[in-house]
């Protein structure tokens, strides 16, 4: 699986602060979107571009492959100009594309054909509309992950959710069963907006794992370490995944384990501890 596919943290850097790059790559986030959406003005959009195409340039390949970019949405007046960069970024070795209130298989089919086949995409469920359409954009062309954009789907809705957004339950395991049906990575979970409430970021990563998203936007470099190890299997849950395993092989079939039967779904659970475990520490 790609990097992006295995990343448990998504940090959110400005495209146009380009001194910011380097620092966001070297936090301990799986992949760092470089935002040309919410996080740059109307009049610093077409500077953020060019910013963003030198600073990608510079950087080593296989950071290149770990920065996804988050580009203006359909319908605004910077798409067309977004799409043309995608081009050239795709050559430099851009590692993927996030698709911000993405709600249409054709838009998605717009963005595909602008970065070509080498770039994951990312479409952000951020709308009623979306959700409608989330099966169909979870098997679209190029598609990795869904992204859930929690906050923009809560002001589409008109909802006044607590900050432990149980309200947005329903949503979020759409998005973990519409992953699983079109075979994707697990879906990345939204933002924790309190930057200093690190706490927080912890309950909101333990619930991203238990309800099965796999990863998580960040918007500080503060937030990436508190994520990563909240979505990542504990020391308890591999020693039992190894002991499954091991168990498993001795047995050439089904056992028992501390006094449980170990059949066929035990193992592949133990298997995807270990996997996860395995394919990424960030």
């Amino acid at each position: 699986m790609s990097l992006i596919a295995l990343a448990r943290s998504f940090l959110f850097v400005p495209a146009n602060r380009p001194e910011r790059y380097a620092k966001a790559l070297a936090s301990g986030a799986g992949a760092v979107i470089i935002d040309l959406e919410d996080a740059v003005a109307p009049d610093a959009k077409a500077a953020a571009r060019t910013q963003l195409a030198v600073g990608l340039v510079a950087m080593p390949a296989a950071d290149r492959a770990r920065v996804l970019v988050r580009i203006n949405g359909g319908g605004t007046p910077w798409h067309e100009d977004d799409l043309l960069l995608l081009g050239r970024l795709a050559k430099d070795g851009l590692g993927g594309v996030v698709l911000p209130k993405l709600e249409t298989v054709a838009e998605l089919g717009r963005v595909a054909a602008a970065a070509g086949p080498a770039c994951a995409l990312l479409p952000m469920l951020e709308s009623a509309a979306g959700l409608a359409a989330l099966d169909v954009l979870a098997a679209g062309p190029g598609v990795t992950r869904l992204v859930f954009g929690n906050l923009d789907f809560q002001a589409d809705l008109g909802m006044a959710c607590g900050p432990d957004e149980t309200e947005l339950q329903p949503v979020r395991l759409a998005l973990v069963l519409a992953s699983r049906r079109a075979g994707l990575a697990t879906p990345v979970d939204g933002v924790t907006p309190g930057t200093g409430d690190l706490a927080q970021v912890q309950r909101d990563a333990e619930r991203s794992r238990r309800g099965g998203f796999g990863a998580k936007l960040c918007i500080h470099p503060a937030q990436v370490a508190v994520v990563n190890t909240a979505l990542g299997p504990t020391a308890a849950e591999l020693d039992w995944a190894q002991r499954v395993v091991e168990a498993s092989r001795n047995a050439g079939g089904v056992t028992t384990l501390d006094g449980r039967m170990v059949d066929a779904p035990v193992l592949r659970l133990a298997q995807r501890t270990l996997a996860l475990q395995a394919g990424i520490s960030g």
